[in-house]
């Protein structure tokens, strides 16, 4: 499995935007990105009575879609379904894997922190923190701008070696 790492922080902290950004960036040095939202919603593609739907409520254990432009897979799961679990589905061809969400897993984390906000209580495997303020936090930390920074950090100790 590629490198996994997960961007959290509270609701509206900046995620999806750091997340973008580092895609992005990481995309222009030649690095195969894949992404993992976590999302407490049902999306619209799998809702009742839709085809994709239809397949997994006949007892398909993964179903996919394809359209002109997109192919989404979708797969039955489990509330406890793990991050781990997830990119497992994803293969082997990626150099990362970038999430978004999953505070409660053992990936590693770059948290995404405003001022006035409180940092998350979880700290498990926090590997960075980006963010608008100065922190007295133990963990390295980078400008929430600093896209290239974060960028070159996450090269240096998760992708140095992989092929681009």
């Amino acid at each position: 499995m590629p490198p996994l790492i997960t961007i959290v922080g509270h609701s509206n902290s900046g995620k999806t935007t750091l997340l973008e950004k580092l895609v992005r960036e990481l995309t222009a040095r030649g690095y195969k990105i894949a992404t993992i939202k976590d999302s407490h919603r049902q999306p619209s593609f799998d809702c009742k009575d839709k085809d994709s739907w239809r397949h997994i409520q006949s007892g398909s254990c993964m179903t996919a879609l394809r359209t002109h432009d997109r192919i989404i897979i979708i797969s039955k799961a489990s509330p406890d379904t793990n991050i781990n679990e997830i990119a497992n589905l994803m293969g082997e061809e990626f150099d990362l894997i970038l999430a978004e969400g999953f505070k409660e897993s053992d990936a590693p984390k770059i948290e995404v922190h405003r001022s006035g906000m409180d940092l998350l209580q979880n700290k498990t495997n926090l590997i960075a923190i980006a963010t608008d303020e100065q922190l007295s936090a133990g963990e390295c930390q980078f400008n929430i701008n600093d896209t290239t920074g974060i960028a070159d950090f996450i090269e240096r100790e998760y992708l140095n070696g992989r092929n681009k």
